[in-house]
């Protein structure tokens, strides 16, 4: 490899279906749609919306899904080098409901494990992690072996070097115990330097549900910068000079899921391009809403000037 990756992201991965028809229990739905999904995927595909040269780390099961997901990503313009199948392990599917405005219940199925689990220390490129513009985890690639000794040996060997992004992402159906994601995550957070993460999920990582306690903690417990997104409270940000809040923006909800996968992209950009946190915190708030206005998570990333767009609406409605 000649030049780093921009953004090199490791973790989930899996194919979403989504409900064409709204506001349905899936057991009355009768259309849905098929989308590229899983978190590291999909900040791997925000950044890439937004010009950033990105790929992912993670298996697919050797299957028609995993057969599209290379497809989707490549269309998408994310570097497929390191996505390998798993002879026996189908690839993960996830269904979801739609029930505008705050309420999107998720069905995991991952059984009998997850392909995106098997990611082991021995297989990775550890110069492409070093050398990346910004390296992202997720906590759920710490909820079983081998992809927890994998998530922590590239941590170690990064070093905290550039940009290190630990996604909170805790999914309780993922874990025995979210005792026991609290136990990893706090392995994980010395090795980061940011941690991303909603209420619920910061909570896991430090105890507490209050999002200044919260902030604080995590950054306590290692990080530079700590962010808790807070739904319709916005976003507050801790970066050790200032307590940045930024407000929502109002949109009209269609589909919740994926509006943090686009923030997190976003974070990645506006990180790499060295822009003061409050401003980071404004793009990433904008172009999460915007993915939450839209049906998909992966086709639903915006682009640069979609973001600015938004924001120049906002402020003039303001």
């Amino acid at each position: 490899m000649t030049d780093p990756f921009e953004v090199l992201t490791m973790g989930r991965i899996g194919v979403d279906i989504y409900p064409l028809q709204v506001g349905l229990p899936l057991e009355d739905v009768t259309s849905f749609g098929k989308y590229l999904g899983g978190s590291a995927a999909n900040v791997a595909v925000a950044a890439s919306r937004l010009g950033r040269r990105s790929a992912v780390i993670t298996r697919t099961g050797h299957d028609p899904f995993g057969r599209f997901l290379h497809k989707a990503l490549g269309g998408y313009g994310v570097d497929d080098r390191y996505v390998t199948a798993v002879p026996g392990l189908p690839t993960p599917v996830t269904f979801c409901e739609i029930f505008p405005p705050d309420d999107f219940p998720i069905y995991f199925y991952r059984y009998p494990k997850a392909p995106d689990l098997e990611v082991a220390t021995d297989e990775l490129d550890l110069q492409a992690i070093v050398s990346a513009g910004v390296f992202w985890v997720t906590v759920t690639g710490l909820s079983q072996e081998p992809s927890r000794s994998a998530t922590l040996a590239a941590l170690a060997e990064r070093a905290r070097s550039g940009i290190t992004v630990l996604d909170l992402d805790y999914r309780p159906t993922l874990w025995p115990s979210r005792e026991e994601a609290r136990k990893w995550t706090r392995a994980a957070l010395p090795h980061a330097t940011v941690a991303v993460g909603n209420l619920d999920e910061c909570e896991t990582a430090t105890g507490s549900r209050d999002p200044e306690a919260a902030g604080k903690a995590l950054r306590d417990l290692g990080v530079d910068l700590a962010v808790v997104k807070q739904g319709p409270a916005g976003v507050l940000a801790l970066d050790g000079a200032s307590a940045v809040h930024v407000p929502p923006l109002s949109v009209q909800v269609v589909n919740g899921i994926g509006a943090g996968d686009a923030f997190g992209g976003a974070l990645c950009h506006g990180l790499l391009a060295g822009w003061d946190t409050a401003e980071v915190m404004r793009f990433a708030n904008a172009a999460g809403a915007i993915v939450a206005s839209r049906l998909s998570c992966a086709d639903a990333m915006p682009a640069q000037d979609e973001v600015r767009d938004l924001l120049a609406e906002q402020a003039d409605v303001h």
